[in-house]
């Protein structure tokens, strides 16, 4: 079992049905998509492993070895298909820690009216202002 690889390469198993396309991961319980293409079906499944192991690192969570194929075989139902799915963490890993979070402050109507009459940005004024108060540079962030 190994913790915060590059590279992760997981068996998906796919149930085509009349209403959609359901995708698996055996190895990873809880980790499901569904979608109405092959192809979306495809997207969809690298998008949730993805997800689903960032979640993992992030929770110190073992993640475990991938099985060999003919045991994620053995546990298919009639119809599904088998697709492996590889994922690749730095990528990922970058872009979750850089999405932009929404935040709800409140602050005094008249501090308000006045930003407002300067035409202050203020998410920009309220990330310098936390990056002053924690000590981050920009060539930190």
């Amino acid at each position: 079992m190994n913790n915060n690889k590059d590279v992760y390469r997981f068996w998906t198993l796919i149930d085509q049905a009349e209403d959609g396309i359901s995708v698996r991961f055996p190895d990873l319980p809880g980790c499901i998509t569904a979608a109405d293409t092959m192809e979306e079906a495809h997207a969809m499944a690298r998008e949730a492993l993805e997800g689903f192991i960032y979640v993992m690192e992030q929770d110190h969570d073992i993640i475990p070895d991938p099985s060999p194929l003919d045991k994620i075989l053995a546990q298919r139902e009639d119809g599904e298909a088998a697709c492996d799915v590889q994922v690749y963490m730095p990528t990922v890993r970058e872009a979750m820690e850089s999405k932009a979070v929404k935040k709800t402050l409140t602050v005094p109507k008249w501090l308000n009216d006045e930003a407002e009459k300067q035409n202050l940005n203020f998410s920009h004024v309220l990330q310098e202002g936390l990056k002053r108060n924690l000590g981050i540079t920009m060539n930190d962030k």
